[in-house]
């Protein structure tokens, strides 16, 4: 990082938008050259519904990607989620084309522009989450919700998106009739999720508009009733929400338990387990979630450290 006269200030892109894409492949091909030629670096994901994307770069050049995307009709009103950086949040730029810009894969399909959940502002869902007739429901996966979520709210063990729906037909079915409250980091995983549960039958269903990010920056909530720190997929790993001076800590070493926020994969690169791991922990273990890790031979700790 640069100081004084040359310090470079960053911000962080997030955002995603629902809208048909012709032919994504040459979309991608297109964008690509365009986020090249801006200097963003990040990770984008296009399909035939839609674009969905994190970016960092300079203010000048995230102005730049924000007026360019504006510029096309079909992103016009596109909404971009904020944050400021000290530093690039990804070391190289990513675009791909998937069947979807975020994997739910479920048995049929739906389209959230047609079929979704009440939105809720962070106001309207921080007042929300107060009342005792309410499931606040967590649509991330357990390692996510391990680092930090809103007070109260339920931990699906899941360990990829596509296994919610299950989940909810296995535990949920029985409260159809309940008030459901459902968020993510940015959004876009409620918005199929949220019409999932609508079309389950489930009378009652809203979700967080703008996602966790939009709550922690939101200057009435200012991120209130949430407790720990927001996992993110890119070099920061973790962001705070909670600006209201009551941060908590709510994260716990893997193998001792003592209160922790720092997050490593798992030695074993056949393995990558998400752990939240305290330093002392990690020499001992290896980096390991297991002694079978421990005792890999492809141990990237080993590795790392010369051990033997």
């Amino acid at each position: 990082m640069k100081t004084g006269e040359d310090k470079v200030d960053y911000q962080v892109l997030l955002y995603y938008k629902y809208i048909a894409i012709e032919d994504p492949q040459a979309f991608r091909d297109e964008h690509f050259n365009v986020c090249t030629d801006i200097g963003l670096r990040g990770r984008i994901l296009v399909a035939a519904e839609g674009i969905n994307g994190t970016v960092s770069g300079t203010i000048e050049q995230t102005e730049a990607y924000m007026n360019h995307m504006r510029n096309d009709a079909r992103f016009s009103d596109m909404v971009f989620k904020i944050e400021p950086s000290e530093v690039h949040a990804f070391k190289k730029l990513k675009i791909k084309v998937k069947p979807e810009i975020v994997n739910l894969s479920l048995d049929d399909d739906l389209n959230p522009n047609e079929l979704t959940g009440k939105h809720l502002s962070p106001k309207e869902f921080y007042e929300t989450l107060q009342r005792d007739d309410v499931i606040v429901l967590d649509a991330r996966n357990t390692y996510e919700y391990d680092l930090g979520h809103f007070k109260g709210a339920i931990r699906p063990d899941i360990e990829t998106f596509r296994e919610l729906p299950q989940w909810v037909k296995d535990n949920l079915s029985e409260h159809k009739d309940k008030k459901i409250l459902t968020y993510c980091t940015g959004g876009i995983r409620c918005e199929k999720f949220s019409g999932f549960l609508v079309k389950e039958g489930f009378q009652d269903v809203s979700q967080l508009e703008g996602g966790i990010i939009s709550y922690g920056y939101d200057p009435e909530v200012k991120g209130a009733l949430w407790d720990g720190k927001c996992y993110v997929f890119d070099e920061r790993i973790s962001v705070p929400v909670n600006r209201t001076g009551e941060e908590t800590v709510v994260g716990k070493c893997y193998h001792c338990g003592k209160p922790e926020e720092r997050y490593v994969k798992c030695g074993n690169p056949e393995c990558n387990k998400h752990l939240l791991l305290c330093e002392e922990c990690e020499h001992e273990h290896h980096r390991a979630c297991s002694k079978e890790c421990k005792e890999h031979p492809h141990n990237r700790y080993v590795k790392e450290h010369q051990l033997t």
